[in-house]
């Protein structure tokens, strides 16, 4: 993984990235989808990760508003999975936002998705709320989830242009 690095995604990384999300979401985002997330959403800011062959092989996403972060989707391709990416991408948005001002952060998740949540907490997020389904819980019920402390700002990844 050392080999790995974290950038800024650009409009020219909107196919690989949403083939990863494709790969990932049973409800993936589409192609414009993220198209639009580079060329008209002003809030949001993106990274992937890339191999020194230039593969881009997982991305994160966050919608910074004021001090506020949301992140929208973390992803990793399949064959890279447990290997450390998916940490380096969540620790690197949060450095990320917290370098644009971001003092907290929000995400969902699914009930179900046992590995995202333990990643989430060994990064100082908790789980916030539950949201309420009035016939049952089930394994795609959604929680939020936060992290109160973001890193202390630092000169990498700064910019607000993409």
């Amino acid at each position: 993984m050392a080999d790995i690095t974290l950038r800024r995604m650009t409009l020219a990384d909107a196919t690989a990235v949403h083939a990863i999300e494709a790969a990932t979401f049973a409800i993936p985002w589409s192609l414009q989808s993220f198209e639009e997330e580079m060329t008209r959403n002003a809030c949001a800011r993106y990274l992937v990760a890339q191999t020194p062959t230039g593969d881009i092989i997982g991305f994160a996403g966050v919608w910074v508003v004021i001090d506020e972060g949301h992140i929208t989707n973390i992803a990793v391709r399949k064959d890279y999975r447990g290997q450390g990416i998916g940490r380096l991408l969540t620790a690197g948005l949060m450095q990320y936002a917290a370098n644009l001002g971001v003092t907290y952060m929000t995400l969902e998740v699914r009930r179900s998705n046992e590995t995202a949540q333990s990643l989430y907490r060994s990064l100082a997020l908790f789980r916030w709320a539950c949201e309420k389904n009035t016939m049952r819980i089930t394994a795609r019920t959604r929680c939020l989830w936060c992290a109160t402390i973001c890193p202390p700002r630092r000169k990498t990844l700064r910019s607000r242009r993409r």
